[in-house]
Order: structure tokens, then C-alpha cells, then sequence
């Protein structure tokens, strides 16, 4: 399949290798002429702008890390909307709904079809071809898509309309937010009253409290300190402001999402949009006076 790849970041890069490795034929855009060149090396063809890719390519994907990134990619001057060749823009990044619903809309006047899939499992499993992709778009472009997107990971149909897959990521990043803010919180708590960390990783790992951040985050980045898990805390709290923003346009009660944004603004001021999202137990350590793993 000729394929555009637009947006080679940590995310990008790999799900772009693992589709050139699959013997798909890429042309590839990011600002970053470096990693364009480790793909032209494996077998990519360079493109000078978005606009370019979709001159190529008939399918073009991207990987993007703001709403403001993927509508200027897909809509704006010198964007995929203005290519000969594309007839579908397959979105890989976490935009929110209505963003997709807009994108999807201003596509449409040029018979480009929006392809809503955003993807869950963060880097390592970008490099492994373990991610959840979620999808939602017309049934057939995505049996047409399906093939290619179980090259980076297990798929899902949503549904059709606009915007679905994007209400379903967001579902699963809150649910994450929650878990290392929570866990977070927990083991804070013992390390205060003289619990070993490591053992209450453990013990929660083996009983009803386990989660993704007990199980994968506090081994590999929070008890060693590294705090090095991939995934920036600047795309953690925008995925939560989007989760929140849809759950008050649908009037639900958020009396815990609430709190977990409260968290995570304080995440960002005291960490840094930069630091990694991990990262998030040092201002609840720095309240509780303790600090959990390390030579602790």
C-alpha cells in the first residue's frame, strides 16, 4: 500500500518504521529533516510539506501532539486538503471530537475522507506493533485501512461517526491519568507511614488494586527515578482537559475527573509540560515530605 506518514515523533517514528518493515511504501514529512533521513534510509521517500505527501499518496496518516498541529497539517495552507492524490487523511493523534468532527468537515469539501484513529500503549508498544488503534470512520475505508493498521497494533472499530474513536481514547488516557495520580497517592501514603515501596508495588500487583501504572510505570520509571516512561506530562493534561471538556458537553457528573484535573494542573506547574509523565508523584512527594524509591 502507498502510504503518506506525516510526524515522526516518538510515536510517529516507529509506527512509520514498522509500516515500511511490513513492505508498505512510504513517503514521509516532519520538520526535522534527521528523522526523515533515518526513513529514506530504511526505504521512505522524503516530502517537503504535507501538501507533498498527499501529492503522493492516496492514504496519508499523522502523528501529531496538538489539535492546532493536526488541523493545520490536515486543513491549512500547504496541507494534505491541498494534495492531488489523497482521497483519506487517517488520524493517529488525540484530538477530541469536536476537532475531528471540524477537520473531517473542511475534508469533505475536497472528497477527502476523515479517518478518526487514535492509538493507546505509548512508545514501547509503538515499537513493538502492540498498540490499541482505535477507528471510526465509513466500514469500508476502514476494511480497506485494516490491514496496514494491524501492522502497529490490535484494531477496533468504534463506529462511523466522526469523532467516535476520539471519545473512546479519551475514555482510556482519563482512566491512565487516574491510575498514576491514584497510585501515586497511595504509595506516598505508605512510604509515609514506613512501608518499603517496592513491596507495596508488589503486593498491589498481586492483588485487586493492580493497574497500568503499578504494574508498568512504577517498576520500569518511578522506583528506579528515571522517570523516563516516554510519554510527555504536556499530553497527558491535554488529553485530560479534552476528557473533561466532553464529558461537561455531555452534562455527566465528574466529581473524580474533576480531581484527577486538579492533579494534573498541579503536574504541569510544578513539573513542567516538558518532564515525563511519571513524573506526576514528585509534587505529592514534596507535600508529604517523602520521597518513594530511589536509594530511599
Amino acid at each position: 500500500m502507498d502510504i503518506g506518514f506525516i510526524g515522526l515523533g516518538n510515536m510517529g517514528f516507529p509506527m512509520a518504521r514498522r509500516l515500511i518493515e511490513a513492505g508498505h511504501r512510504l513517503v514521509v514529512f516532519d520538520t526535522r529533516k534527521e528523522v526523515i533521513g533515518k526513513l529514506v534510509a530504511r526505504g521512505a521517500l522524503a516530502a517537503s510539506s504535507p501538501k507533498d505527501v498527499a501529492d503522493q499518496a492516496e492514504t496519508v496518516m499523522a502523528s501529531l501532539p496538538s489539535l492546532q498541529a493536526s488541523l493545520d497539517v490536515a486543513t491549512g495552507a500547504s496541507g494534505v486538503i491541498e494534495g492531488r492524490c489523497a482521497k483519506r487523511f487517517v488520524d493517529l493523534s488525540t484530538v477530541g471530537s469536536a476537532m475531528a468532527a471540524k477537520i473531517h468537515g473542511l475534508l469533505a469539501e475536497r472528497g477527502i475522507v476523515q479517518i478518526d484513529c487514535p492509538v493507546s500503549g505509548g512508545v514501547g508498544g509503538a515499537e513493538k506493533g502492540t498498540l490499541a488503534v482505535m477507528v471510526s470512520g465509513p466500514k469500508a475505508e476502514f476494511e480497506l485501512l485494516k490491514p496496514a493498521l494491524e501492522v502497529i497494533g490490535k484494531v477496533f472499530f468504534i463506529g462511523e461517526k466522526p469523532g467516535a474513536a476520539q471519545t473512546m481514547k479519551l475514555a482510556n488516557n482519563f482512566l491512565s491519568a487516574t491510575a498514576i495520580v491514584a497510585t501515586s497517592e497511595a504509595v506516598v501514603m505508605g512510604v509515609k507511614a514506613g512501608l518499603d515501596p517496592a513491596v507495596m508495588i508488589d503486593v498491589i500487583n498481586a492483588g485487586s488494586g493492580m493497574n497500568t501504572a503499578s504494574r508498568d510505570k512504577f517498576p520500569r520509571a518511578v522506583l528506579p527515578r528515571t522517570f523516563d516512561f516516554g510519554f510527555a506530562t504536556g499530553l497527558m493534561v491535554k488529553d485530560v482537559r479534552l476528557a473533561l471538556e466532553e464529558m461537561k458537553q455531555l452534562g455527566l457528573s465528574m466529581e473524580v475527573a474533576d480531581a484527577v484535573g486538579r492533579l494534573w494542573e498541579t503536574v504541569i506547574r510544578a513539573e513542567g509540560a516538558e518532564s515525563d509523565f511519571t513524573a506526576a508523584i514528585k509534587p505529592i512527594e514534596q507535600k508529604a515530605g517523602v520521597v518513594v524509591g530511589g536509594q530511599n
